[in-house]
């Protein structure tokens, strides 16, 4: 199905954009109705279930899904293809039923038919044990032994805390950074380096020890335990450090490891992109940004872009009306205009909204300047003012759009990626 729309013809409304979108794209989510996310990513295979049927396994993860922890269980679902539901869990204000279900209190846990289960690596175990599709452990007894004293030992091999101390420049028990000379924190720094490489050159040679890209024969728990950490560290370290895993002479193994698990079609649903990655480590973390590199290679869409761009166009149309309140309220736009003026303003973001989708769907863009607000009224001196100040409002709500999305809160990375650079090439030609 396609949309179809002339020079003087208007844009479609949000119910044919949103109709377009879900028809042709396989990714799936709901609407929570005045909360917060106001859109959620749910399983892919729901639709597997008999008609009423429940899911046999309930996701407690974080709202934002940026949860390393949370993202290795979402993608052993994913990956195991296990209809699940989702309850989100707000890290800030953790509701008192959850404090009381889970002793540690911390996400992500859970119920496996109803029988609880917390802390990633017993969830990973625990569905490995229950759902035999698409096991993720090897099949020979000796190799069961080795998958899971890896996954045992992964706390204590210390690759990814090494990549974190090296990545904040801190021992983390040790003396505080503001009591060291600039002189002692580049030697710590140095050193931090030093001891993250000697952890990735051992990871390199455990990826040796199988033929393949993965840290066993196949894809397994191994490489889920691995994936979230490592990737932030891909995405982090450039910026942060100016210092690059992908690209690296010294690790090609686990550059293929990373680019492997990337294109793997599960974790094109779970991952976080890297520029949420360094968001959440400035936020969080207050590091500061010290170098402007490309975090990881870029990703071809190839044939599963058109998916994406739906997806992109039908979770912007499934919530239109809370992105535009968060326009309205936190763009600044509110500070030089006056109330009177607001609906007309909202009525201008509204449109250029809708084109944004309109040019996911359809790989054009639409012409605003036949769609002013109300521009069919004014003088021909007044329209060309009027177009112009419309042009000037839907540029600040897609620039703050662009900024504003991140994922897997949003969209899946991938559509996210499609999302602002539709944004970007929109900004390109409005003016």
């Amino acid at each position: 199905m396609a949309i179809d729309i002339s020079h003087n013809k208007p844009l479609p409304n949000w119910e044919e954009l949103l109709q377009v979108a879900q028809q042709n794209t396989t990714a799936k989510w709901i609407l929570r109705t005045a909360q917060s996310p106001s859109t959620t990513t749910i399983s892919s295979y729901l639709d597997r279930l008999n008609p009423g049927e429940k899911p046999s396994v309930l996701l407690y993860r974080d709202t934002n899904a940026w949860c390393p922890f949370c993202e290795r269980v979402w993608l052993a679902l994913e990956e195991k293809q296990i209809p699940f539901e989702v309850e989100l869990i707000n890290l800030r204000d953790k509701p008192e039923w959850y404090t009381d279900m889970v002793p540690t209190g911390l996400v992500p846990a859970v119920k496996i038919e109803g029988e609880l289960v917390y802390e990633s690596k017993d969830i990973l175990l625990a569905l490995e044990n229950k759902f035999d599709s698409f096991p993720l452990l090897p099949r020979e007894p000796q190799e069961i032994s080795v998958a899971l004293e890896m996954i045992e030992n992964f706390d204590n091999n210390g690759l990814i805390q090494a990549g974190y101390r090296f990545l904040s420049n801190s021992q983390f028990n040790s003396q505080q950074n503001t009591e060291m000379t600039p002189e002692e924190k580049e030697a710590q720094l140095l050193n931090l380096q030093t001891t993250f490489e000697t952890k990735l050159e051992q990871f390199e040679e455990r990826l040796g020890q199988y033929p393949g890209v993965y840290l066993m024969h196949e894809f397994s728990l191994v490489d889920i335990i691995y994936t979230p950490g490592l990737r932030r560290l891909a995405a982090n370290l450039p910026i942060f450090r100016g210092y690059s895993i992908y690209n690296n002479d010294r690790f090609p193994r686990t550059n293929q490891w990373l680019i492997a698990i990337d294109q793997r079609h599960a974790y094109q649903r779970v991952k976080p992109n890297a520029r949420t990655n360094n968001l959440v480590m400035q936020k969080i973390f207050r590091l500061q940004s010290i170098y402007n590199s490309k975090p990881e290679p870029q990703v071809e869409f190839a044939s599963l872009e058109k998916d994406y761009r739906m997806e992109a166009a039908g979770r912007l149309s499934s919530n239109y009306q809370t992105v535009v309140a968060d326009i309205l309220k936190n763009s600044g736009i509110k500070t030089w205009v006056s109330q009177k003026s607001l609906p007309k303003i909202e009525s201008v973001i509204d449109v250029y909204l809708r084109g944004l989708v309109y040019y996911l769907i359809e790989g054009s863009i639409p012409s605003f300047s036949a769609r002013a607000v109300d521009a069919q009224t004014e003088q021909q001196n007044e329209v060309k003012e009027k177009t112009s100040a419309d042009a000037a409002i839907g540029a600040i709500a897609l620039a703050f759009l662009r900024n504003r999305v991140c994922v897997p809160r949003d969209m899946s990375a991938n559509a996210a990626v499609a999302f602002q650079t539709a944004i970007d090439t929109m900004l390109s030609c409005i003016y």
